[in-house]
């Protein structure tokens, strides 16, 4: 794990932003999206936080390495301090600031994949508030780029000093989001607390850490449209979830799900945790169909932990319990991807820190099970 990192947590916890800065007076420019600057939570606190910062960005996407320039020719040189507040699209694009910021060439040459630069161990303090329950992205080490024109590619700009300083997480700021929103991203949590839980990078400490974000996901993903207290133990459940998640995948990496939803993300403006959400279903077929020894050792404890007293096959469990509780049945209707996006995907996907490497012909086959394939 990754030390030095502040991590606030509780409702209504939003409010303790302004006192940090007003501690510490420095030039300070905010990340947000727009649904934020409209909500309730903004206009709460607008009039004083507007005194401490000197400017903002609305991210309304996830950042290319064009708008990572555009906002460091900007902002570079004036800027001593970062906050972001927002979904994983908007912490990834403050983090990528802050740290492109101190570096002296441009984005593409430091990202993976196709780059051909380190990164220097260097970056703005950054405070990290999201608005939604899913990446993690306040308490990991990568920031994702997405470029979708004539070179597409999703990768990272990542160091461990990347880590936001502060994180701050306020279960009420995912009061009223659509459940689409909701339930994408809750199940993006998932699939980096199960994937981090199934690595081959792993061992015992983070698997314990993975399986207490799958069971806080557990308590939250049932409740989450709900506006009462119980919705709001939900809300928090999850929003923890999703920052074990972040350490899970920071400590212990990913697997194919994730290998294969990397590639999709270059060439398709699809949520990602939607694209994550659909590859699970057949992902977990797969575990009954193409059984690993040790994956099965690691679901049967899955399973006492998360289903105690039950029998039967732990995939086929989860998969029934995730889509009997869901709030919105987030696997319906599937997109179509072409055969020739398949094979570019193919190419170019692998199964990362999986314990077993699935082959392209397994590969295939959750590609087809998640979407329209023709």
């Amino acid at each position: 794990m990754y030390s030095g990192q502040h991590t606030l947590f509780g409702r209504g916890s939003l409010q303790k932003l302004l006192p940090m800065l007003a501690e510490t007076p420095q030039p300070t420019l905010l990340f947000c999206g727009r649904s934020f600057l409209n909500s309730e939570a903004y206009a709460a606190i607008k009039a004083e936080l507007n005194e401490q910062i000197i400017g903002y960005e609305i991210v309304g996407h996830e950042a290319s390495p064009a708008d990572v320039d555009a906002w460091v020719q900007r902002w570079r040189g004036h800027v001593d301090r970062v906050v972001a507040i927002g979904g994983g699209s908007v912490l990834d694009a403050a983090k990528a600031f802050a740290a492109m910021s101190q570096q002296p060439e441009n984005t593409l040459r430091y990202l993976e994949k196709v780059g051909d630069l380190a990164v220097i161990a260097a970056t703005l303090p950054l405070i990290a508030i999201p608005t939604t329950a899913g990446t993690g992205s306040e308490v990991t080490q990568n920031a994702v780029i997405t470029d979708q024109g004539e070179r597409p590619v999703k990768a990272s700009l990542r160091h461990p000093v990347f880590v936001p300083a502060v994180a701050i997480l306020d279960a009420d700021l995912l009061r009223g989001t659509p459940a689409t929103i909701l339930a994408h991203c809750g199940i993006d949590a998932f699939t980096h607390l199960f994937e981090a839980y199934l690595s081959g990078k792993g061992n015992h400490f983070t698997r314990q850490l993975a399986l207490t974000g799958l069971q806080n996901f557990m308590r939250g993903w049932p409740d989450l449209l709900r506006d009462d207290a119980q919705g709001d133990e939900a809300r928090e459940a999850m929003m923890l979830a999703s920052w074990l998640g972040g350490v899970s995948l920071s400590t212990a990496g990913l697997g194919v799900i994730h290998g294969l939803a990397g590639e999709i993300g270059a060439i398709k403006p699809w949520h990602h945790g939607e694209v994550c959400g659909r590859l699970l279903l057949p992902f977990l077929n797969l575990l009954d169909s193409a059984p690993n020894a040790q994956q099965q050792q690691w679901l049967t404890e899955m399973q006492r932990v998360l289903f105690p007293g039950t029998a039967g096959s732990p995939a086929a469990q989860l998969s029934e319990w995730l889509q009997r509780t869901a709030i919105t049945p987030f696997w319906q209707q599937p997109p179509a991807l072409t055969p020739a996006e398949i094979d570019w995907v193919l190419t170019r996907a692998n199964n990362k820190n999986g314990v077993v490497d699935y082959d392209k012909t397994q590969q295939r086959m959750l590609l087809s099970g998640a979407f329209h394939c023709g």
